[in-house]
């Protein structure tokens, strides 16, 4: 399934590769994804990782037992959306006032942001593949960051009212899906013994009984990138009702670059309509979904500041 804005931004890379500018330390192109060397994969995975951050990235991956990506260590494909929210946001997570600007650009009415105490060791305002203590949305013993629901990015901000809120941060970048559905996965060949059916099974009546989520239209909730959407909603609704951290509301958010049509544009066959509309349709509240491409999300920033950071996300992301 092609998709116009990833081979473009796969050319673009393709490019700052070549031009060995600094972006990546160097490194080649002509590591192996899905085991054939590529041109917009790099040989060392780390250096898909903003210099800066690297070292610390790493050791917070380690020491926190974070799976990445496809693999044991960092990917070498220079679009993987993990390692972009990575390289956009890491840069800032010990940076309380960086970090409150961005949680005002979800909604000015955030006063203050607050480090995460679920992060272990490592506490500070941002934490990265985050994921509950407890088995609630029924998916049995994950690693952080993989085989469970795991969000990107999460943040814990304080409201203008006093109440304490989450913002879950999904991260994507070229993704674009096609229109499997995942509630159906295997089971022609034995419906009662599936991993569709599996699926329904831990969700459905997590779905029934959220207050967020409507209980219609499930096969919506069963088609990417609602999927996702779905379990990511349940879990912030756990987090909150079990208090793995103080919070009584939340925003979910969606990073998603303006020029990836081939997701925010598509017409679902699941629901008749675009990525937003479809996932608006599915909520009791709307307000608490926040789609914003990553530029918007850094708009305020103070780049005097962050003046090298910033040269490098425009010249590698926007």
């Amino acid at each position: 399934m092609s998709s116009k804005y990833r081979e473009s931004e796969k050319k673009r890379a393709i490019k700052l590769i070549k031009a060995d500018n600094h972006l990546f330390s160097g490194d080649q192109a002509g590591g192996e994804y899905r085991e054939i060397p590529r041109e917009f994969v790099l040989v060392d995975g780390e250096k898909n990782i903003y210099e800066p951050i690297r070292n610390e990235v790493l050791q917070y991956f380690k020491e926190n037992k974070i799976s990445w990506w496809g693999g044991k260590k960092p990917t070498g494909h220079v679009l993987s959306s993990q390692v972009a929210c990575l390289n956009h946001l890491y840069p800032l997570r010990d940076d309380k006032e960086a970090v409150l600007n961005i949680a005002k650009k979800i909604s000015r009415d955030f006063v203050e942001v607050l480090p995460i105490e679920t992060d272990g060791t490592s506490k500070r305002y941002i934490q990265f593949e985050a994921v509950s203590r407890g088995d609630y949305l029924n998916e049995g013993t994950g690693n952080r960051g993989s085989n469970c629901t795991s969000i990107d990015a999460l943040m814990h901000a304080v409201h203008q009212d006093g109440s304490k809120w989450l913002l879950p941060i999904e991260w994507k970048y070229t993704e674009h899906y096609g229109n499997e559905n995942k509630g159906l996965t295997g089971c022609k060949a034995n419906p009662n013994k599936c991993s569709g059916k599996t699926r329904k099974d831990r969700y459905d009546n997590l779905i029934a009984k959220s207050k967020q989520l409507k209980n219609q239209n499930h096969e919506v909730y069963y088609h990417e990138p609602f999927y996702q959407l779905m379990r990511q909603t349940l879990w912030t609704e756990q987090m909150i009702k079990h208090k793995e951290i103080d919070a009584v509301n939340y925003i979910h958010v969606h990073v998603v670059p303006w020029e990836n049509k081939n997701l925010l544009d598509k017409t679902y066959k699941c629901s008749g309509t675009d990525m937003i509309n479809t996932w608006k349709n599915q909520l009791q509240d709307q307000s608490k979904y926040k789609v914003i491409s990553p530029e918007g999300l850094f708009s305020d920033l103070d780049f005097k500041k962050y003046d090298q950071l910033n040269k490098y996300l425009c010249e590698r992301y926007w």
